[in-house]
């Protein structure tokens, strides 16, 4: 297991900002500089997020979002942000708030901004075709969905197979190896991966079909070299910990958020954490289309 750090300097500067403003500080009480667009039912467009339904799920309940970048135009290629929701409903009493679904879904916009990215909110589909706010639902329709919906975007928006990252917060981190990794099929459609908050494999007794070490052990060994960025708030140690006791070594970057904050709020902000996501994620970019 190796930690890659971009930029130590620039990490070091990073620390000592957080350190004294930032530590312990409520995310909710920060400022907000990005909101991300709410979901319309419209024809994907420029700038907008669209209520979208992958190929094959035509007249079911399941649907997804679609976000086309501000500077897209027809005809270029385009790296993709796919993004699971974490479980819903949930609160807490620092005011953080997850309910489950793809609208509530913001990690892409806060990464790219709107700009220079595709974004997927993708749903957890249940058995009888729709989407599940808490948990997998169904793991084979989800997984199929999954599959369908990044396809038609390469091919109807110019989204670029060969750079498409995986991402979640809570579940939707637990998801980018439990569904993202479950086979050897799926697991082929991803450069790179984004986990934050929760990671597969670290707590067992979840209470869903092959949470236990076990298995996740065997989905994991499906990343290969490919890249993860893994936070949490507060500590990384727990995922740490569990990664090194795997005896797989993996390219991982460990950054913990110096909030108590179960939440991706801190993307839709000026944050120093952000910066480096942003830094990590243009370099895993730039390899991936050198090694094209």
């Amino acid at each position: 297991m190796r930690l890659i750090l971009a930029n130590p300097k620039r990490l070091v500067a990073t620390t000592l900002l957080c350190a004294a403003p930032l530590v312990a500080q409520n995310l909710n009480d920060l400022p907000t500089y990005l909101g991300a667009p709410s979901v319309k039912t419209v024809a994907p467009a420029v700038g907008k997020r669209a209520r979208v339904t992958a190929p094959g799920w035509e007249g079911k309940a399941a649907y997804h979002t679609l976000y086309l970048p501000t500077d897209w135009q027809e005809g270029n290629t385009y790296p993709v942000l796919v993004e699971y929701p974490g479980n819903g409903p949930f609160t807490n009493k620092l005011g953080d708030v997850s309910d489950g679904t793809v609208e509530g879904c913001v990690m892409g916009y806060g990464l790219s901004g709107g700009k220079g990215f595709l974004w997927l909110s993708l749903p957890f589909v249940n058995a009888t075709g729709g989407n599940q706010t808490k948990w997998w639902g169904d793991v084979a329709e989800t997984k199929r969905y999954c599959d369908a919906a990044v396809k038609q975007a390469c091919t109807a928006w110019g989204g670029d197979p060969k750079r498409v990252v995986l991402m979640g917060f809570s579940r939707g981190a637990i998801a980018c190896n439990y569904i993202g990794l479950h086979d050897d099929e799926i697991s082929t459609l991803w450069a790179a991966f984004i986990c934050h908050s929760h990671y597969d494999g670290v707590r067992e007794g979840w209470g869903y079909p092959e949470a236990d070490r076990a298995s996740a052990l065997v989905r994991l060994k499906r990343l290969g070299k490919r890249p993860q960025w893994i936070s949490h708030e507060q500590s990384v140690d727990a995922t740490k910990s569990y990664l090194q006791g795997t005896g797989i070594s993996g390219d991982w970057t460990f950054q913990a958020l110096p909030h108590p904050n179960h939440s991706a709020q801190w993307l839709l902000q000026d944050h120093p954490l952000r910066r480096e996501l942003r830094a990590w994620l243009a370099k895993v970019l730039s390899s991936t289309a050198t090694n094209k």
